[in-house]
């Protein structure tokens, strides 16, 4: 395969494509933010574990990816810390943006 040919393959993405790579970086975001140790850490361990199964399969259902973002509204509810509460309240605003990107149009 010629470089021109690779590069037009890989500016082809689809919604789904570009909504699934917007989520890994929200949630690779909220890794490193939850590495800290707080009241309610397993449920968000046990989110993330959920989660990461989920952008691993191979279709891309965005109904799936709601009912997660739901989930990850209640793990916030159930976090007593204030600080890290924001923090994962501003991963859950910045989830629910990733969900609505869309391909750039060529």
């Amino acid at each position: 395969m010629s470089t021109k040919t690779e590069k037009k393959e890989k500016q082809q993405l689809t919604d789904a494509d570009v909504k699934r790579k917007a989520v890994k970086l929200v949630v690779a975001h909220l890794k490193r933010k939850a590495s800290t140790e707080f009241m309610g850490m397993d449920y968000l361990q046990a989110w993330l574990e959920d989660m990461e199964a989920l952008l691993e399969k191979e279709e891309f259902d965005i109904r799936e990816y709601h009912r997660m973002r739901r989930q990850f509204n209640d793990v916030i509810e159930s976090t007593l810390d204030e600080n890290m509460r924001k923090k994962l309240r501003d991963s859950w605003y910045s989830m629910g943006k990733a969900l609505e990107k869309k391909a750039k149009p060529y």
